[in-house]
């Protein structure tokens, strides 16, 4: 054999390496991406059913409060209509703060918008690193 086809052959086996490495990469970037699309699908999903929800119950909530407060100031018209006002509006501040501090609590502590895409990337770059520090 002489050296023109040993060097064909190592040239051709450069590029099935190359391909083949190629192929390994778009497989790769192709499971990523689906997992990204499974992740955002999820999580818009969730989020429009909290927010049906948040609507329905934040309307239901303020009638029942308008009604009972109307309630509260018509069985003490006669006797301490203030009071039971002035009560009725510190009651109502005082949830209104309460649901401000689980809001800031809640937004604080949610979970990392594709925080699983992000980790398997990373693992995917370690893995890289790896195998480059290897060769």
């Amino acid at each position: 054999m002489n050296d023109f086809e040993s060097g064909a052959r190592e040239h051709l086996g450069l590029f099935s390496a190359l391909r083949s490495a190629s192929a390994n990469f778009v497989d790769l970037a192709r499971t990523r991406l689906e997992l990204l699309s499974v992740e955002l699908e999820g999580s818009l999903l969730n989020s429009r059913h909290v927010m049906l929800w948040s609507v329905v119950a934040l309307f239901s909530g303020c009638l029942a409060m308008l009604m009972l407060s109307l309630t509260l100031l018509l069985v003490f018209w006669d006797t301490h209509r203030l009071l039971a006002a002035g009560l009725i509006t510190a009651f109502f501040a005082l949830l209104t703060v309460g649901a401000a501090l689980v809001v800031r609590h809640r937004l604080h502590d949610r979970p990392r918008l594709l925080g699983a895409t992000l980790d398997e990337l990373k693992r995917d770059a370690a893995a890289l690193q790896e195998s480059v520090h290897e060769d």
